[in-house]
């Protein structure tokens, strides 16, 4: 009875969050919101309409946000926008159900799972990604442990297949908690089957369908380096903490505590000190998916784009939440363990929970401007420069400025880029082929078995360009960034 009320709650929080950030949307989450809105309206698997693509990262979310959005026609236009905020309420319901039942097998206190489900829905760097599969992911990840937890095989399979369609590098998570749960190995082919007659329909379609079961993003990430100057994924915190430190102190405060967890966990473990403790390799797997997760980023040579930290933070905070509320609980059972230690480390992570919220509210009530912000305009100036440049365009094609996402899904036009134009893709990948190393080789080959990585470029009909300062003349917008000041897009024939 006591835990019934806490899905509801983290439902009201993901609604609230969601209300706080709605019209300041970061130009990536609108990359996923015109994917839902063209598969929504045409059946397409496409940025822009009428052009197949495979550059978003997460299919499931993409699923998800065109079958919400399918539903919100019923009023008779799409609005992909109510579908993200039906499905950021509906996430977090989900996250706050997965610590309903954790509560429930670990005998922890209410509160404990209240401040599980805050640490993660309030985080800044969260917030800020919203419209991507932010809070999707440890929505999924969560129930994983969970199922886990209750040692059931075939639902472990059926939620390791979505934890890959809403992201494919979450694999890690899945082989960790997998081969660390003895209830899971030991059924390990039900679970394996399970997973794969769920995912294979996906990833064969696209393979043979898309071209690729790996989405572009990979290759076109990859073929960024330099974006961020010195700057890789691994000293990614470093960068933010030198115009942010706060808001990084604060989101990373949990994970780093969990990391400790972690580590001193393994030391009473091969100190054969916990040996009798409940079944804890799932909750431990969930933690160390995140390290591990860190260090296969860090070596994968992404730059430190903020959405990439939220998987790792979001999942290590919830470990160190879970970790040290079972530490209270046990603690509550047995003589020769004290309170004062849990105690004191839950009061931390309320600390840094209530520290998050503060940042996300003295960003304004609603935000201007997300938390971690870098795009060339907001989202209401994009939106505006989309709506007239499809208008002015009246079919032709425009080279994009290098972000998409927002003017993309406003302009309903052939605006072309790397995430949208295939043509582009098939040139990184042929450059990859010629100068990468055997096995990287190997891969791409396989995976781009199905695709014409001889295509000719498309053809352009106007270009899109970006500069510092105020419009001037014709077929010129000026727009704002909290980021960037005062700029503008210029739009001028390709030849």
């Amino acid at each position: 009875m006591r835990f019934r009320w806490l899905p509801w709650a983290a439902a009201l929080l993901g609604l609230l969050s969601f209300l706080l950030v709605r019209g300041s949307l970061t130009d990536d989450g609108y990359i996923t919101l015109a994917y839902a809105k063209n598969l929504a309206l045409h059946g397409e698997w496409a940025l822009v309409p009428g052009t197949t693509a495979n550059s978003a990262t997460s299919p499931l979310d993409v699923l998800l946000l065109g079958l919400l959005t399918l539903i919100t026609r019923i009023s008779g236009a799409a609005h992909p926008v109510l579908a993200l905020g039906a499905l950021t309420v509906l996430s977090s319901a989900a996250i706050g159900w997965a610590w309903q039942r954790l509560a429930r097998s670990f005998g922890l206190a209410t509160w404990v799972g209240l401040l599980g489900v805050v640490i993660v829905v309030v985080n800044p760097f969260l917030l800020s990604a919203t419209g991507l599969e932010v809070l999707l992911v440890p929505a999924i990840l969560l129930w994983l442990t969970v199922f886990a937890v209750e040692g059931r095989p075939v639902l472990f399979g059926v939620f390791a297949a979505l934890t890959v369609l809403t992201r494919l590098d979450l694999v890690v998570f899945v082989l960790i908690i997998t081969f660390s749960t003895r209830a899971i190995r030991q059924h390990f082919w039900r679970a394996f089957g399970t997973a794969v007659l769920v995912a294979a329909p996906w990833f064969l379609f696209g393979w043979f369908a898309l071209g690729s079961f790996i989405p572009d993003t990979l290759v076109i990430k990859q073929d960024q380096e330099g974006l961020f100057g010195a700057w890789g994924y691994f000293s990614g915190p470093v960068m933010y903490f030198l115009y942010q430190p706060v808001t990084v102190i604060f989101t990373f405060a949990a994970a780093v505590a969990g990391t400790a967890v972690l580590l001193a966990w393994t030391g009473l473990r091969f100190a054969r000190r916990w040996d009798d403790f409940p079944a804890l390799a799932p909750v431990v797997g969930l933690g160390l998916g995140g390290v591990v997760y860190y260090i296969v980023y860090s070596t994968l040579g992404v730059g430190p784009y903020h959405w990439y930290y939220v998987t790792p933070t979001a999942t290590i905070a919830s470990f160190a939440v879970l970790m040290t509320g079972i530490w209270l609980a046990e603690s509550g059972r047995r003589p020769g363990l004290r309170k004062a230690a849990p105690l004191t480390a839950l009061g931390l992570a309320w600390v840094t929970a209530l520290g998050m919220v503060s940042i996300d509210l003295a960003q304004g009530v609603p935000w201007p401007s997300p938390v971690i912000f870098g795009n060339w305009a907001s989202s209401t100036d994009y939106a505006r420069v989309g709506r007239e440049l499809g208008q002015r365009l009246n079919g032709a094609s425009v080279a994009g400025p290098g972000e998409i996402g927002t003017l993309a899904y406003y302009c309903d036009c052939q605006i072309l880029d790397v995430f949208s134009d295939r043509s582009q893709v098939a040139s990184i990948v042929r450059k990859r082929i010629a100068e990468d190393g055997a096995v990287s080789r190997l891969g791409l080959r396989i995976n781009y078995h199905w695709f014409d990585r001889n295509q000719p470029p498309r053809q352009v009909d106007y270009r899109l360009l970006y500069g510092k300062g105020p419009a001037s003349g014709p077929d010129s917008w000026t727009v704002y960034s909290a980021a960037k000041g005062i700029g503008h897009f210029t739009l001028v024939p390709a030849r």
